[in-house]
């Protein structure tokens, strides 16, 4: 009986012994988060635009106007963010041989509409608007994402007074984290 005890005693010994061992190991991972915007053009992928030609060939143009085809851009945020337009300056630039130059203010020549809106942002104007000189916000509380959209288009109508020559401006947009 005590040979019986005994083997039954090795065995659990010799079957503890043979269960697989285990351990552990913690790693912390630390993720450091900073905000972070920014806005570009979908057509390029940057923070610059194409150039856009309104050119004014018919009458019918100098009556009525010209517009220009939409302009997506793209807004990136982690955080919640408005929209603004302006122009680089109050008047175009000009580039012709008429001695002085013209002048023409942009928010009297230049308008803008927002024609799509996939911001989740509410829209400040529904009509198209003069650009102005100064900081004007077009799109507030637009939602964060990867990928929040609108579309611009341009109409301009400067009239018949100009002489002939090209007129430009810069339009900035600027995105801002609420």
């Amino acid at each position: 009986m005590k040979r019986i005890l005994f083997i039954v005693f090795i065995l659990f010994v010799f079957v503890d012994f043979a269960k697989s061992q285990t351990t552990t190991a913690t790693q912390t991972i630390t993720l450091t988060i900073v905000n972070s915007i920014g806005i570009t053009f979908s057509g390029s992928g940057t923070s610059t635009g194409s150039n856009i030609s309104l050119p004014f060939s018919t009458v019918s143009d100098y009556s009525s106007g010209v517009y220009s085809s939409a302009q997506a851009l793209v807004v990136q945020s982690n955080k919640n963010f408005n929209v603004s337009i302006q122009s680089n300056t109050s008047n175009f630039s000009y580039t012709g041989s008429t001695t002085p130059s013209p002048t023409i203010s942009i928010a009297s020549s230049l308008n803008f509409l927002i024609t799509s809106n996939a911001t989740g942002g509410s829209l400040s104007y529904t009509s198209y608007t003069s650009i102005p000189s100064g900081t004007s916000t077009i799109i507030n509380s637009g939602t964060a994402g990867a990928s929040q959209t609108f579309s611009v288009t341009y109409y301009a109508n400067p009239g018949f007074s100009l002489p002939a020559g090209t007129y430009m401006a810069n339009i900035i947009y600027t995105a801002t984290q609420l």
